[in-house]
């Protein structure tokens, strides 16, 4: 299994995350680190403090030059997918091609709803979403892009310069739901996120994952499965590689460690040696 870190931009200042990453950069335990795509907390106290989750991004691509890097998951109703590819091919090519493009269908109805921004039915969610991968392929890979749906029209439309990774920077999707999200996880993605919980349910969403791959006549392997982990206040990392290990046994590739706040870098060390004494650790 491979490992990574999370720090959620809420509930924090940029001078702790910018020292977590900068020190992390430095421990090859960790392949990848992680922000999220909110603009209210969540899990918490809404009112409470929350820095934008690409523009931290962008800035930690910068003040790194190790880690791959990644917002799980992007709201895609927050932007349109044509604005989205154009930051996300600018962010592959800052990042010197060690972006993974997160994405998912949205949920949270409270900062939608404060700032106005329609995020519609179930149905019309996932509707949405598939287009928007559609159209984010189209616009990373292809000289000019032409797409007419329900949600999105382009016309001829561009994006350059690409970034450095060929064909396209790894599409990661988040989310759980069998019909929807697994099955567009398994037409588009090439990383599969589980947002968390037991093995048994890890377990079962891997093969519903399978079946659609089946269903569309692709490999299942060529998806990297990853799930959140999570380290609590307690620093209990012996707590976070038992769990690490379970879904492993189901087939987890990478282990998402979720840090809690407020961020600290003398929690990284620690982590890193428990996972390197597991013997859990397998090279990326």
């Amino acid at each position: 299994m491979r490992f990574a870190f999370k720090t959620s931009p809420q509930n924090t200042t940029w001078a702790d995350m910018l020292a977590i990453w900068k020190a992390a950069d430095n421990i090859d335990v960790f392949e990848s680190g992680w922000t999220f795509d909110h603009f209210y907390p969540i899990f918490s106290d809404s009112a409470g403090p929350c820095l934008e989750g690409w523009t931290t991004l962008t800035a930690l691509a910068q003040a790194t030059e190790r880690l791959r890097v990644g917002v799980l998951v992007t709201g895609i109703h927050y932007r349109h997918p044509a604005v989205l590819a154009n930051m996300a091919a600018a962010l592959d090519i800052i990042s010197n091609g060690r972006l993974e493009l997160g994405i998912g269908a949205g949920w949270n109805e409270e900062e939608s709803g404060a700032y106005g921004i329609e995020l519609g039915s179930i149905k019309e969610r996932f509707d949405r979403f598939e287009e928007a991968c559609e159209v984010l392929k189209g616009l990373l890979t292809q000289e000019t892009t032409t797409f007419d749906g329900k949600f999105y029209q382009l016309k001829d439309a561009r994006n350059e310069p690409k970034g450095p990774q060929q064909p396209h920077p790894p599409f990661c999707i988040g989310g759980s739901g069998e019909k929807r999200t697994l099955r567009i996880t398994a037409k588009y993605a090439d990383h599969w996120n589980f947002v968390g919980g037991t093995p048994e349910e890890f377990a079962r969403k891997r093969d519903v994952l399978a079946a659609h791959c089946a269903d569309l006549g692709r490999d299942p392997k060529e998806i990297t499965l990853s799930a959140h982990v999570r380290l609590g206040e307690d620093r209990d990392y012996a707590k976070v590689i038992d769990e690490a290990a379970a879904l492993g046994a189901e087939g987890l590739d990478l282990a998402i460690i979720y840090l809690p706040p407020p961020y600290d870098p003398a929690v990284l060390e620690p982590l890193a040696q428990a996972i390197r004494d597991s013997g859990q650790l397998t090279a990326a």
